[in-house]
């Protein structure tokens, strides 16, 4: 923190606060019995120094034992109604916090469903899970045990305040003006808290991210020796986030031992005031010890007030961050009276298509047309960044195109809802994700009521069968995280299943057979081309093998985001000495005579 210079509070940590604190509207019932029972809690607070006000002055003071046994027995009831209370008060609230924290997990992960991929382009997924768990946490943690004690504190303050000055009012003038300090200082502790904890998320956030970087490429890491680079990387952020943590260590340790001072010289102003105001019986011995103790009454919920505002301050941070990810634009979403698809012939169409990601001006697609008919199978193919994976990433709109359209017998993709458009198309993606389950599960993704029977003829098809069969439990063998423990022409094969799965009557492939060998990549063609043929399924593929082109209704060739040549493989390689090119330096051949 530079010096000279104060840090201010996020701006709309407070408004982000008031809408956390919006969610206990789901809880009414339990949130309002929280309440009553902290009332409860406060009022057998104050009662207890009456009590013992009564001993003293009524009975000890008179001899009279009778007042003294109801004093103590007050007490002992106090002491079971506050019990009691602060059990209904303490489990009321914590319900209702992890209602909160539940509510905010779910809305979060449903917004992170739905979220475009032009965000995931430039999000960190660490910063995405510090928000669901440490950030959650923190605004969980307010709205339940934060927001009860702001309310006893101040229930206190209102309660202690009142009975000091129906008690003596000019010994509650001194009181309260020997502890105005105490109030600057708070004010000054809370205004250094908000900045600071809005550093450590973010740190946190920044090392989330590259311990999961780490973890997923340990093995990179690993092949290039890279451990002590790594640990320097994590290091360097470890070092920030301990240095902003010791940040508001300082702003404690520099701030509370005053407010004992202050609350221990208001104690003394009191004691030595109250001493005077008894020999001149102006007060009685037992109204100063009642005093003596709302006076501590009073100093303790200021002391607790600074520890929430500091935890106002970490939550108004937490919450900043959390509304600001279930506030982010979903850029690709349904239009205002969206249409359903109707059931694809299977034309695809692109018409002048222009394409730039966010943040970049470099415009990757670059007027862009070709129409592939019903049934076809077209390859496409070019120079490396040419826009061959953009083009795919277009036609099930997982982005939107900044020019021309993409239309789907005839419909442009941005004018019918995402479920009919996607629910028909059938993509298998470069990185052939897994999820942690059985492979059963993995197939029947994109169809969870599949038959065993469907599944199998999916797997069949995918030529994915016969190395099912060797599993430990073939359908019901559990694959690790990503589909560890299985290859990367396993993995393909499977992902190709569960797009077959759906009988998609767009097929589109993203270099989808690039981790299998030959001869599995001759029959998963053959497979393909048998599905395509006799179905008249449209398929779209980037193209790695000669196989694939060869046997292309249509090859596009693309080079710095144009289309510069289209055609049959013979037309090709009679016109365009770019596809020859790359005939030769890119695309492997299946077999030997091939090569």
């Amino acid at each position: 923190m530079e010096h000279g210079r104060r840090p201010q509070a996020p701006p709309g940590s407070g408004k982000a606060i008031g809408r956390a604190l919006g969610y206990l509207g789901r809880y009414k019932l339990e949130t309002a019995g929280a309440l009553v029972a902290l009332l409860l809690v406060s009022a057998a607070n104050l009662a207890a120094p009456q009590m013992v006000r009564l001993a003293i002055d009524g009975g000890i003071a008179r001899s009279d034992s009778t007042l003294v046994f109801q004093a103590v027995g007050g007490l002992v009831a106090i002491a079971l109604g506050r019990g009691l209370f602060n059990f209904l008060q303490g489990y009321l609230a914590e319900r209702v916090s992890q209602g909160v924290a539940f509510d905010l997990r779910d809305a979060l992960f449903a917004r992170i469903q739905r979220l475009s991929f032009s965000y995931y382009d430039q999000a960190q997924t660490g910063q995405l899970l510090t928000r669901l768990t440490n950030d959650v946490e923190q605004v969980r943690s307010f709205v339940g045990s934060g927001v009860v004690q702001l309310a006893a504190s101040c229930a206190m303050l209102v309660g202690c305040a009142v009975l000091l000055l129906s008690i003596n009012p000019v010994l509650a003038v001194v009181a309260l003006t020997s502890i105005a300090p105490i109030l600057w200082l708070l004010r000054n502790f809370v205004g250094r808290m908000g900045p600071l904890f809005g550093r450590v998320q973010a740190a946190l956030g920044r090392l989330n991210t590259v311990l999961q970087e780490d973890l997923r490429g340990i093995r990179v890491v690993r092949a290039f020796s890279g451990e002590e680079r790594e640990a320097a990387r994590y290091r360097k952020i470890n070092d920030e986030l301990l240095g902003h943590n010791l940040g508001i260590i300082e702003a404690i340790s520099t701030n509370f031992p005053f407010v004992g001072f202050f609350a221990n010289l208001g104690t003394l102003v009191v004691v030595g005031v109250g001493g005077l105001l008894i020999f001149r019986q102006q007060l009685t011995l037992g109204e100063l010890l009642a005093f003596n103790s709302y006076l501590g009454f009073l100093l303790m919920p200021l002391m607790t007030l600074g520890f929430i505002a500091a935890q106002i301050s970490r939550a108004g941070a937490s919450a900043l961050r959390v509304f600001e990810l279930l506030d982010t634009q979903v850029e690709v979403a349904d239009k205002p009276g969206a249409r359903t698809l109707p059931p694809l012939q299977g034309r695809v169409e692109l018409r002048d298509v222009r394409f730039r990601y966010a943040g970049s001006e470099r415009e990757i697609l670059q007027g862009v047309s070709f129409v592939a008919e019903p049934g076809q199978l077209v390859a496409i193919l070019g120079t490396t960044g040419s826009g061959k994976s953009t083009i795919i990433n277009l036609i099930p709109r997982f982005y939107d195109v900044t020019g021309g359209a993409v239309l789907l017998d005839g419909h442009d993709v941005r004018e019918v809802t995402l479920s009919s458009l996607r629910s028909q198309i059938g993509v298998v993606l470069q990185d052939a994700l897994l999820f942690s389950g059985t492979v059963r599960e993995n197939i029947a993704y994109g169809r969870p009521e599949a038959t065993q029977e469907q599944i199998h003829a999916a797997a069949e098809a995918a030529q994915a069968a016969e190395f099912i069969a060797g599993l430990p439990q073939g359908y019901d063998t559990v694959v690790g995280e990503r589909g560890v423990g299985l290859s990367g022409g396993q993995r393909q094969r499977l992902a190709i299943a569960r797009a077959l799965l759906t009988d998609p009557r767009l097929l589109i492939l993203d270099d989808s057979t690039s981790a299998v060998d030959a001869g599995t990549e001759a029959a998963i063609q053959d497979a393909l081309d048998r599905l395509m043929r006799g179905t008249h399924r449209t398929a779209l593929v980037i193209a790695q093998r000669i196989s694939t082109v060869r046997d292309a209704d249509l090859i596009l060739v693309l080079d710095e985001g144009r289309v510069v040549a289209q055609g049959t493989h013979e037309q090709l390689l009679a016109s365009s000495a770019l596809y020859n090119e790359i005939l030769g330096s890119q695309l492997q051949a299946s077999t030997p005579e091939a090569a």
